[in-house]
């Protein structure tokens, strides 16, 4: 049999027999489902850096305005992780993080066709 390619891109490959990603090679063999998993930065600090810098605003001081300026900009400037989760029978497993959802969803769509082609 021979192995037939479902996704290739830069360090990412998905075959029927394995999947590639950032040099590490996992046996599609042993992967029993995978997903996309989404996590959102977290914007807690950024938020109380703003608040701060509204109430040393409020007292009468300009420099509030340059932390709040900073602080949304560091907010906005975060992005969300997307992460290709794999289970195998040693548990989950993050094998590939990106910025990029549609890339995401390719390569996820990628592995579940290569787990159905395996049988």
């Amino acid at each position: 049999m021979s192995e037939q390619t479902f996704f290739e891109y830069e360090d990412v490959k998905v075959t029927n027999a394995r999947f590639i990603s950032g040099g590490q090679t996992y046996a599609m063999s042993n992967i029993t489902s995978v997903k996309a998993f989404e996590q959102q930065p977290n914007r807690f600090w950024p938020a109380i850096f703003v608040l701060l810098g509204v109430i040393i605003l409020g007292n009468g001081s300009h420099s509030g305005f340059l932390i709040i300026l900073a602080a949304a900009a560091y907010m906005f400037m975060q992005k969300t992780v997307y992460h290709v989760m794999l289970s195998t029978s040693a548990g989950e497993t993050s094998a590939l993080k990106t910025h990029q959802k549609e890339y995401l969803q390719k390569v996820v769509a990628a592995v579940n066709e290569a787990i159905v082609h395996r049988g």
